[in-house]
């Protein structure tokens, strides 16, 4: 029988996945918010969600990555009875929610692991937390959680505001971030697809949480371009949902996914992840301009 993969909420890191299962002879059904048009992809059957039906006749695989609000998981709000009615009916054989570190909250810079207790100190983690165990309340679900770090990759690297001189290197003392590139999210995916264990919580992220002016002046190096000027986090005029990123300070343990699932990352920080990003979004032959943008 073929596979068929429910991807709810079609976007970034959903894509990566379904490029891995298609290659492998799946059916994939992907969710989205945007208004559908014809000549759109046909490798996916792609259906417009919130506002019709979603199909769970024949899903073998679903994956969520839509985020919570202040009202809860619109999945779980919209589809919790006919989950539980087919999770009891074993129809599923893996079921994954894309989660986040937020809900860590605060470590003051410390290493967290999934054993660490769940403590947001954000409301976007607070939503999490929740929603979390929402989908851990539906009975006989075979759930697998997948808590990310900061998610990049083509198209989501530093380099578009670097070459338009917006890049700015937001400084605050002792502050970390972990990191993932996509392409080691649907390994962990399809790594977890392949070895089941429902009821498995991993965080996903690589191995060098690292300061993020770190991360922006490498990425200038590699364009040859001036490294942007520092700018201190009480002078950076974020907006409250940039701010609210730096409130959290902690350093994520990823050796559950290698250990449990096999996986090796291919990019396990930010100097190997950011050159293959240069890479595919070919800037390999960039050349700086011969009067930089201004920084």
């Amino acid at each position: 029988m073929t596979k068929t993969l429910l991807s709810i909420g079609y976007g970034y890191s959903a894509q990566a996945l379904a490029r891995r299962v298609l290659a492998r002879g799946w059916r994939v059904i992907g969710t989205t918010r945007d208004v559908l048009e014809d000549g759109g992809p046909t490798e996916v059957d792609l259906l417009q969600w919130p506002g019709g039906d979603v199909p769970l006749e024949g899903v073998t695989h679903v994956l969520s990555s839509v985020g919570p609000n202040e009202d809860g998981d619109p999945v779980i709000t919209a589809l919790r009875d006919q989950l539980a009615t087919r999770a009891a009916a074993g129809q599923f054989d893996w079921v994954g929610y894309l989660s986040t570190t937020a809900v860590y909250g605060d470590q003051g810079g410390a290493w967290v692991d999934e054993d660490t207790p769940v403590a947001p100190s954000s409301r976007r983690g607070a939503w999490r937390a929740q929603a979390e165990a929402e989908w851990q309340a539906i009975p006989g679900l075979p759930l697998h959680i997948f808590r990310l770090a900061g998610i990049y990759g083509p198209g989501r690297g530093p380099f578009a505001k670097l070459m338009a001189g917006t890049a700015r290197r937001i400084v605050k003392p002792g502050q970390v971030f972990s990191r993932i590139h996509v392409e080691d999210i649907a390994t962990v995916l399809e790594a977890s697809i392949d070895r089941p264990n429902p009821g498995a919580i991993y965080n996903v992220c690589d191995d060098e949480p690292a300061p993020p002016q770190d991360v922006l002046g490498f990425g200038a190096e590699l364009l040859g371009l001036p490294v942007p000027a520092e700018v201190p986090f009480d002078e950076a005029g974020m907006t409250p949902m940039a701010r609210s990123f730096y409130g959290e300070n902690k350093r994520v343990r990823n050796t559950r996914i290698k250990e449990e699932l096999g996986v090796t990352l291919a990019y396990p920080d930010y100097r190997v992840g950011l050159r293959a990003v240069k890479a595919a979004e070919d800037l390999e032959s960039y050349t700086p301009p011969a009067t930089p943008p201004a920084l």
